[in-house]
């Protein structure tokens, strides 16, 4: 990731819609060369910031500074303009060739028809659809619609590029190869990028960096890791995948260990926080394992309980199992841990979790 200075930056950004606020954001920067993600649930705000950043939507209040100068007239709008692209959910193509629809941004700057063909069919090629060329836009699939987006927009070499939920409308295998090519893309020519998803699988393959919009706020800017692993609140552990929240009391508080009771159970975990405190116990299912309920099986872990499994369902990859261990518990297995240990809805089973697997939150946070 590069980090030679802030590229863009938004202060106290207000948007209105109808009169009443729909995005009210104080700080943003994006880095130069930075890949970062704009996450959260459908209606959150996430596209409206999108469209704010690339200029498309207009400020009620505050101001853009790109590369070090406000964007205070129509005049460096334009300007501003014409060094970014935008990736839509749905492809906007033009009703001609592949090829003059990825070549059609140089087009409109002037560019020589030989130079531009060159560009748009390098660009084609690095997208893996240069068999498409002379295929009218009108009759590629949707995978290949967007693959025809993407690399119009590339082919401008936009010094930001912005995809407003690119992948939503695709099937999984399609999605899955759009990513995997637009990843390299971005590593490859060091583009600054912002996305807007909700899916956070995908903000994991592609961002250095995530912001949780939550309401029209960022809730919560950082590292994929501390995001993921370190939620400042409830709504951000809800919707990076903390499948399970608990409510507890502190009990002891000792050199970074405390121990929280939750119900008529106790957990232990690492943190410091006084006797007494309401907390927020976050663990994710990945991080629960679950073995046969025998004394003779021992666990490393710090907390084990004795639970009853309620539900197990498909989830992706993995199976969801749902337990009652006198407080509400979940854990993801794969297909063969289910098989192998013969794991049945109604059976008892020993759930076991680290300390350190416990992210814990003051409840007022």
């Amino acid at each position: 990731m590069k980090t030679a200075g802030p590229l863009l930056q938004g202060r106290n950004l207000l948007v209105k819609r109808g009169g009443i606020p729909v995005l009210d954001i104080s700080d943003f920067t994006i880095m130069k060369g930075e890949v970062l993600s704009l996450i959260g649930p459908n209606g959150s705000g996430k596209s409206t910031l999108l469209l704010t950043l690339s200029s498309l939507l207009k400020l009620y209040r505050g101001k853009l500074i790109f590369n070090g100068s406000e964007i205070d007239s129509r005049r460096s709008e334009l300007d501003y303009r014409r060094q970014i692209a935008v990736v839509f959910q749905d492809p906007l193509l033009f009703d001609t060739t592949v090829l003059e629809n990825v070549a059609s941004g140089l087009k409109i700057r002037g560019m020589e028809k030989k130079d531009r063909t060159r560009i748009a069919e390098e660009c084609l090629e690095r997208l893996g659809i240069a068999h498409l060329a002379k295929r009218s836009a009108c009759k590629v699939s949707g995978g290949e619609a967007q693959r025809t987006s993407i690399a119009r927009a590339f082919a401008t070499s936009p010094t930001i590029l912005f995809l407003d939920e690119p992948f939503s409308a695709l099937d999984p295998p399609t999605r899955e190869g759009i990513i995997s090519d637009l990843s390299r893309l971005l590593r490859e020519t060091e583009t600054t990028a912002i996305m807007a998803t909700h899916d956070q699988m995908e903000a994991l393959r592609l961002s250095d960096r995530i912001a949780v919009i939550q309401q029209g706020k960022i809730a919560q800017m950082g590292s994929a890791e501390e995001v993921m692993n370190h939620p400042v609140n409830e709504f951000v552990a809800a919707f990076v995948g903390m499948d399970t929240l608990l409510t507890g009391s502190v009990l002891e508080s000792q050199n970074g260990r405390i121990m929280i009771a939750v119900g008529n159970q106790k957990i232990e975990a690492v943190g410091n926080f006084p006797v007494g405190e309401q907390v927020l116990c976050c663990i994710r299912p990945e991080n629960v394992t679950l073995s046969t309920d025998s004394p003779e099986e021992q666990s490393s872990a710090r907390n084990n309980f004795s639970g009853r499994i309620t539900r197990i369902a498909p989830h992706g990859l993995f199976y969801r199992v749902d337990l009652d261990c006198g407080f509400d518990l979940i854990s993801y297995i794969t297909r063969t841990s289910l098989d192998s240990l013969e794991f049945q809805e109604g059976q008892t089973v020993k759930a076991s979790f680290k300390a350190t697997a416990v992210h814990v939150i003051r409840k007022s946070a």
